[in-house]
């Protein structure tokens, strides 16, 4: 009897295991043997990490600054977008600076400045285009395609690809031969993405140079060539020496002049900021 009794309990617990077994299957998640798939246990979405939180924020915070440049124009006319008033500049994405570059290639200032340079040529006797009507006109789109192929390039495409930042910052203070030094060597030199450690400004130089050479492809004969090209690209280097020490300088002569501080206080924020030091 007693053995009996024990087989009793002995199937029971195996039955009771049994189902435990069952139900555990059933439970589990499916999986498709003919595809290798298993269903999703949670449909939850990933956390944000710290980093990518932060370069958002960044993202942000870099469209705020650009819409502040894009309001930026000396006079009040002439586009000033790459310049940069701030000391708390962050650094741009390479589709925000090919989007600035854009920006002032399009401006309308930019177009009547070609009509500009157009005239003065046509006034100065340069027979490559001809007279009358259609040279002018060719004059024009070339003076503009020297300017679009200089921002985009100079300014958009190079410093995406080479990760440097192609805005003039401002220094604001200090004595004139120094902030004129600065100035200058901005064309030489330029400020790396993220690190903001300053390094030749490759884009600068060599966006210059290959806008002289693309020139070629529609500038007449006498005006082109290989020395031309490696001329004028220093010609337009220079000029945007002069065209920063103009900048870091302009706040300076629109308080003076017309009482208007285009760095909304900024400059007065880092003169008192020197003065505590």
């Amino acid at each position: 009897m007693a053995l009996d009794e024990q087989e009793v309990a002995q199937n029971a617990n195996q039955d009771a295991t049994r189902d435990v077994a069952q139900k555990a299957v059933q439970n589990a998640p499916a999986d498709d043997s003919s595809t290798g798939a298993v269903s999703p246990v949670s449909s939850a979405p990933p956390a944000v990490t710290p980093q990518t939180a932060q370069e958002k924020d960044q993202h942000e915070k870099a469209e705020q600054q650009i819409k502040e440049q894009e309001h930026q124009r000396v006079l009040g006319i002439v586009p000033s977008f790459n310049v940069s008033y701030r000391s708390d500049a962050v650094s741009l994405t390479g589709w925000q600076k090919i989007r600035l570059a854009f920006r002032s290639s399009i401006d309308p200032v930019t177009f009547a400045a070609a009509f500009l340079v157009a005239g003065y040529h046509e006034a100065d006797n340069d027979v490559g285009f001809g007279w009358g009507p259609k040279g002018y006109a060719q004059r024009a789109g070339a003076a503009y395609l020297d300017t679009f192929d200089s921002n985009m390039i100079g300014n958009g495409i190079l410093p995406a690809l080479l990760h440097q930042d192609p805005r003039y910052f401002r220094l604001g203070h200090g004595s004139i031969p120094h902030r004129l030094l600065y100035a200058t060597a901005a064309a030489f030199v330029c400020k790396h993405d993220n690190t903001g450690k300053w390094e030749p400004n490759y884009s600068n130089v060599l966006g210059n140079v290959a806008t002289g050479a693309i020139s070629n492809l529609y500038y007449p004969g006498s005006n082109s060539g290989v020395g031309l090209t490696i001329s004028n690209g220093m010609i337009v280097t220079a000029e945007g020496a002069f065209g920063a020490m103009f900048q870091e300088f302009w706040p300076d002569i629109s308080r003076k002049l017309f009482h208007k501080d285009p760095t909304h206080g900024r400059d007065a924020e880092t003169s008192t900021a020197d003065i505590s030091k």
